[in-house]
């Protein structure tokens, strides 16, 4: 009983400092709460997300900003066509003795922004994915593991596909949201303007340290879920694959490759997140499909015909729900 009661009280407090945090992130960051929200679940759900949009949307001082509140070390990578995979997870050199010294790379941080990841070839691409599936790094046949919480912000461009290489399907379905950012409101760009054409610099103070958001990732781990929400949700993702008995007319006819398992147990994780910051101590099937935009639309693969009568990825989904 007494267990039961202070797990409560840890979910109340995470709600808490939740609200606390994003309070705190919006002196900075106007109008994206849904895209905070999402940001801010994937770090407590120990995932990483795949941030799309075009230049300008502050993808850079959204995730720099979410890494000031939590006071944690922030590193940004700039992906380009010349980057090495030694760019990223760091190399041996020699020291003035002649002996090899292993100098770390920026992969060795709590929060990692890898900014326009596509721009980069498969090879540096494939150094990540060690990283955020292991949280580790082999050098040398040596393996390092990285410092937890360990959280890869991925962005990309929409709109300029020229010099870039697409992330291959093994390393999309590492991230667990895909998040879509789209343009400001009238009313947060006036707002936006109004805060940043000015000399006023606004501070924004830590809120929570490594080991609380590591205390709330393992909290969100242990909520209990229902089985009918566990079938809910695989249902959901099967009813994504054209091979299977439950896949809908709508999949059979616009659907290529459908999400794989680990598609289930996202939807699972984030749906108890999500639970949590909305006051909840269990999720329920609307916390499934909250979720499952983000989730589901990196790991769907639409056919031709869908492409050809511009039908969405994220049309497909809300047609699955």
């Amino acid at each position: 009983m007494e267990e039961i009661k202070s797990e409560v009280a840890l979910a109340n407090k995470f709600f808490e400092d939740f609200n606390i945090l994003k309070k705190e992130i919006s002196k900075i960051i106007i109008g994206q709460d849904e895209v905070v929200n999402l940001l801010l679940t994937s770090i407590f759900c120990q995932g990483h997300s795949l941030l799309v949009g075009v230049p300008g949307l502050a993808k850079t001082l959204l995730i720099s900003t979410i890494s000031s509140a939590l006071d944690l070390k922030f590193n940004r990578i700039q992906f380009t066509p010349d980057l090495m995979p030694s760019d990223i997870l760091g190399a041996e050199t020699l020291d003035k003795d002649r002996n090899f010294k292993f100098i770390q790379g920026p992969i060795f941080a709590n929060i990692i922004l890898a900014d326009e990841i596509n721009r980069t070839p498969p090879k540096t691409q494939a150094a990540l994915l060690e990283a955020m599936q292991e949280y580790a790094v082999t050098v040398a046949g040596q393996t390092i593991p990285l410092q937890k919480p360990f959280f890869v912000l991925a962005t990309q461009n929409p709109i300029e596909q020229e010099g870039t290489y697409p992330l291959p399907e093994a390393q999309l379905d590492r991230f667990l949201f895909n998040i879509q950012l789209t343009y400001p409101s009238f009313a947060s760009e006036v707002d936006i303007v109004k805060g940043t054409t000015t000399d006023e610099q606004k501070v924004v103070n830590k809120i929570l340290g490594a080991e609380e958001v590591l205390a709330y990732q393992h909290l969100v781990r242990r909520v209990p879920v229902a089985d009918n929400v566990i079938e809910y949700a695989v249902n959901l993702v099967h009813k994504t694959r054209v091979e299977s008995e439950r896949a809908p007319a709508i999949t059979k006819e616009y659907v290529e490759w459908g999400a794989g398992p680990r598609a289930s147990q996202n939807l699972i994780i984030a749906a108890k997140c999500n639970a949590l910051l909305n006051n909840k101590y269990s999720p329920d099937i609307e916390d499934v499909k909250a979720v499952s935009k983000p989730i589901l639309r990196h790991r769907i693969v639409r056919n031709f015909k869908a492409e050809a009568e511009g039908i969405t990825i994220d049309k497909l989904i809300e047609e699955l729900l």
